[in-house]
């Protein structure tokens, strides 16, 4: 049998690298297609590495609590060659020939295989040459490449080339320089500023941020690109409590709140399309995001046609998802991507924010703490006690004003003063 690589898998659209946090097989050991391999941890979730087929483990390369790029080489099999051909790892006018070779044969670690062994058969455990990161480069840059990874978003300050090459080789980017006064010529940012710069954080207390608070700044890096606005109206809530008073199940508020978006949003998919050019693209589906606080970070499952399933259908996922996505298990079909975000803040005591939307999203709709306010009764010539929150949208301006904005708020407190057509 001849020995093949595995490779570190891109685990979704934009994870770049993963981190090892255990390893679950030993070198010998026989395993099978889709065997467990890995557990490790991407800006997003626990996952899984599994073998691209049947064979034994000749070697563990992956090293726990080190993070590898999307290509980088963490094992070798041993397999029959016809397993390496249904696994992508062999392509067929290539069979014969030992794709890995042999430990002292001057191969570079990385072995010929994970650079041509993908051939497209199987994405998820070979990739083309292109794809390929160099893993001897820092793990704290983010290259340019293709097939869908990030790549560094720079703002319009002018940084000059030499510069942007000094960012590059430590991983930062214009960002990272929001608060460094410039001394050149209006008030630009030279190198010599940047050495200072780099200097002083050398003599600063500093500790590593984790991988999610950084998926985190980036995400918010790429939606500050656009121009973005909030409006905010005031909710009655007393009819949805007393609903949920009465019901077996209590479905949160967030989960009334994002029933009710959903459904103002089929009604007119246009205030959740996005700009392209000079088109607005409508949603194919009303999926709706929520957010739900994690270690040193928020995730952001998604509840998929909110607005075909009534509140009863929708409470048992819902539930399932925020405790899943605490323990940063989310299963796939709950990572994509949604057409809006319900994120509730009011447990903190919140009663005002400007929650930012997700660079491929419009909007963001976020519940502000309920409060007990004096509202008058004419019937009765008094005032009487109501719970109100204030909800807040936040928006991509280029799509909605705050005409539109509002109208939709006011779509929203509607709907949920009857709750039991949720």
């Amino acid at each position: 049998m001849a020995r093949y690589p595995i490779t570190m898998p891109q685990l979704g659209e934009s994870i770049a690298e993963a981190t090892i946090r255990e390893i679950l097989v030993s070198p010998g050991d026989e395993v099978r297609a889709d065997q467990d391999l890995f557990e490790v941890e991407t800006d997003k979730a626990m996952m899984e590495v599994t073998t691209p087929c049947s064979g034994t483990i000749a070697e563990i390369t992956a090293v726990v609590g080190t993070s590898y790029p999307v290509g980088s080489q963490i094992a070798v099999i041993e397999a029959t060659e016809e397993d390496a051909l249904k696994a992508g790892l062999l392509r067929p006018d290539e069979a014969g020939a030992t794709r890995q070779e042999e430990p002292g044969d001057g191969g570079d670690g990385c072995g010929e295989g994970g650079d041509e062994g993908g051939g497209g058969a199987n994405l998820h455990f070979a990739v083309d040459e292109g794809e390929v990161i160099d893993h001897s480069a820092p793990a704290a840059v983010q290259p340019t490449v293709e097939g869908g990874l990030p790549v560094p978003v720079r703002s319009s300050v002018y940084l000059s080339p030499r510069l942007r090459h000094r960012m590059d080789e430590l991983g930062l980017n214009s960002a990272d320089l929001a608060g460094l006064p410039g001394s050149g010529a209006g008030g630009r940012v030279t190198v010599e500023d940047f050495e200072k710069f780099i200097q002083q954080l050398d003599q600063s207390r500093m500790t590593d941020a984790s991988p999610m608070r950084i998926a985190v700044a980036d995400s918010m890096r790429r939606s500050w690109t656009r121009p973005l606005a909030s409006v905010t109206v005031p909710v009655r809530l007393d009819a949805v409590l007393a609903h949920r008073r009465s019901v077996t199940a209590k479905p949160g508020v967030s989960l009334y709140a994002m029933r009710a978006l959903a459904i103002a949003l089929s009604e007119n998919t246009a205030v959740a399309g996005r700009l392209i050019g000079t088109k607005i693209v409508h949603p194919s589906a009303i999926d709706i995001g929520f957010a739900v606080e994690a270690d040193d970070g928020v995730l952001v499952p998604v509840l998929r046609k909110v607005d075909e399933k009534p509140l009863a259908e929708l409470q048992g996922p819902y539930e399932e998802l925020v405790n899943r996505a605490r323990e940063r298990r989310l299963p796939p079909d709950a990572m994509g991507t949604g057409i809006a975000t319900i994120t509730n803040v009011g447990p903190f005591g919140i009663t005002a924010a400007s929650p930012i939307p997700l660079p491929e999203q419009n909007l963001v709709l976020g519940l502000m703490a309920g409060r007990k306010i004096p509202v008058w009764d004419d019937a009765s010539g008094t005032f009487v006690p109501c719970m109100e929150s204030n909800f807040t949208l936040s928006f991509d301006h280029r799509i909605l004003d705050g005409g539109a904005a509002g109208r939709l708020l006011q779509r929203i407190g509607t709907l949920l003063q009857q709750p039991d057509q949720l």
